[in-house]
């Protein structure tokens, strides 16, 4: 119960990595607010969820007023804000190259995973300095710190999102407020699902093997389920983590050491000795 006397609010909290967070947070003892588009995903996750322990607030976070709503939402729940996840957050689809990728398209993801952040921070962070301190966890990921090809709006936004984090430690350390970035690798979402899915056709197998093609090498060798993101978060907004801040944790199995050139030739007719 680690999180225990902590009040937290969870953005994109409906589905996938967000619902794992919101059932984590819950079981450490926080009180949570979780927010997204979709009422009906909140809901679910709510119904899921010990009585008392969660309050939903249907809103985009790209969206001032929507912003606003929330941070009100929660403080009006719990009293308090102790800790911000933003992981509200959408792909690049269809995958274009800048010369490509329609403007508007660029600007609303932009919008979303890179100014959401931003104007749930600029909210919130006043109440944490208010209550004494407080810790941010913004979920960037391994796009944030590798380039995936014809992705540029999507992997810029995430990498944005790590500068905007270190940028926020440094300036608020000294009122107690923390704020680290994670970056998770694969992660099995619908998200990542909805991406994938074109590919089986194409390899000729289920979804299940699409994923085992992708990280055949990544040291781990598959991709991580929800809930093994959440538990970083769970350190993150404990006090276990008392003194870390500016921090980049990628999660993503050990992909990020891999060197993919190597990787792609050692495969070709070497047989696996391990």
């Amino acid at each position: 119960m680690k999180l225990e006397g902590k009040v937290a609010l969870i953005t994109g909290g409906g589905t996938g990595i967000g619902a794992a967070i919101a059932e984590r947070f819950v079981a450490d003892g926080a009180k949570i607010c979780i927010s997204g588009r979709r009422q009906e995903m909140l809901d679910q996750v709510a119904q899921s969820l010990p009585i008392g322990k969660v309050t939903t607030c249907s809103g985009d976070v790209s969206k001032n007023e929507d912003v606003k709503r929330m941070v009100e939402t929660t403080l009006t729940f719990g009293g308090r804000l102790d800790v911000l996840v933003n992981n509200a957050a959408m792909d690049q689809d269809p995958p274009a190259t800048v010369t490509d990728i329609d403007p508007d398209l660029w600007r609303r993801i932009i919008e979303v995973n890179l100014t959401g952040p931003f104007l749930l921070m600029k909210v919130s962070i006043p109440h944490m300095i208010k209550g004494g301190g407080g810790s941010i966890i913004n979920v960037s990921s391994l796009a944030g710190l590798r380039s995936i090809p014809a992705m540029p709006a999507y992997c810029v936004s995430k990498g944005g999102l790590i500068k905007l984090t270190q940028q926020v430690a440094l300036d608020y350390g000294p009122f107690k407020v923390r704020c680290n970035v994670i970056c998770p690798g694969g992660v099995r979402t619908a998200m990542i699902e909805n991406a994938m899915g074109h590919f089986t056709e194409k390899l000729g197998t289920d979804i299940d093997g699409v994923f085992s093609y992708f990280s055949a090498n990544v040291p781990l060798r598959r991709i991580a389920a929800p809930s093994e993101i959440s538990g970083t978060c769970s350190y993150l907004a404990s006090d276990d983590s008392s003194f870390t801040t500016g921090s980049v944790l990628v999660v993503d199995g050990g992909a990020a050491v891999v060197d993919i050139s190597g990787a792609a030739i050692s495969s070709v007719g070497v047989k696996e000795k391990v």
